[in-house]
């Protein structure tokens, strides 16, 4: 049987609701959408809400590299208790009677900001023998993990209430970071304990909360027949690639998987390993290589193409 083309090919950029898992909004859209290839761009806990690029189509791809970009939050966190999930949703653990001020808690973000040593929380997907460290959490069992360096790009205290001894934070960071654990190791450097309270993901790379959709309105502008007006082009998650254009000699050699030489390019540049956005007559083709061949020259070498 021959497979079906899809629909859609393109990014949609939902605002996940509280409660939902990022897999959960995936079952949702393709039941939306009637389409099987549906992922997305970046786990979200079921307590957070906000950005998740969603790759429909041949863009599915794409979903990796969305994921490995960089994450901005805004995150809510309470001192003086901690909890087995480092989350207000979890069983208290421990409390303490130990106050900070705000200046303790800006000079302690200052501190974390950079590069950074993360221990992951047991209350995650991370495997160690073969085994998701949640599954074993949920069975009491705690066992030791290695850190793991992320980059604290932004760390911005927001607010912070020293009489409640709660605030909220604004993190940018790199891929693999656990918010809930920068919550969770500030509470120690302070000399307290603390959970995050909240966490909406404020942008994806360069997709941010102001472009996203709800899932009512994405159903309801699928019932009205408009959800293509609302899948953006899969190039956008490039914006930073060079754009080169190709002849139509050099796309039809690309088809083939072959390369693309120099002389039937556009804009090439300079410099070998440099991943371009790759455009036939106006639209995007591909992702491809900078490089030098064997015979001399330079051209173009297949990356990854999004259909």
């Amino acid at each position: 049987m021959a497979k079906r083309e899809s629909i859609y090919n393109g990014v949609l950029l939902v605002n996940k609701p509280q409660d939902f898992t990022s897999h959960d909004v995936v079952a949702k859209l393709r039941g939306i959408l009637h389409e099987r290839r549906i992922g997305h761009g970046g786990t979200l806990d079921p307590m957070a809400t906000g950005v998740l690029p969603v790759f429909v189509g041949g863009a599915t791809k794409a979903a990796d590299y969305a994921a490995a970009q960089s994450k901005e939050y805004v995150a809510g966190f309470a001192l003086g208790h901690s909890t087995d999930t480092q989350d207000s949703t979890g069983t208290v653990l421990a409390r303490s009677v130990n106050t900070a001020s705000r200046e303790d808690v800006q000079r302690v973000l200052a501190q974390m900001q950079g590069n950074y040593d993360q221990l992951p929380p047991m209350y995650s997907a991370i495997k160690v023998d073969g085994k998701k460290l949640y599954d074993l959490a949920r069975k009491g069992v705690e066992i030791e993990r290695k850190t793991r360096p992320i980059v604290l790009h932004e760390l911005e205290l927001l607010s912070f209430d020293e009489q409640e001894q709660t605030g909220t934070l604004r993190v940018l960071c790199s891929k693999g970071t656990y918010v809930r654990t920068v919550c969770h190791d500030l509470g120690e450097k302070l000399g307290t304990l603390a959970v995050m309270t909240s966490l909406v993901r404020t942008a994806s790379g360069h997709y941010v909360l102001g472009q996203t959709h709800t899932l009512e309105d994405i159903q309801r502008a699928a019932d009205e027949n408009r959800i293509a007006e609302w899948i953006i082009p899969t190039d956008t998650l490039f914006a930073d690639y060079p754009a080169v254009e190709i002849t139509d000699k050099a796309y039809a050699r690309a088809e083939n998987g072959a390369f693309m030489d120099e002389r039937e390019t556009g804009g090439l540049p300079a410099q070998d390993g440099v991943l371009c956005r790759v455009y036939h007559r106006g639209e995007f083709f591909l992702l491809a290589r900078t490089g030098t061949l064997d015979k001399g020259g330079r051209a173009l070498f297949h990356h990854k193409r999004f259909r």
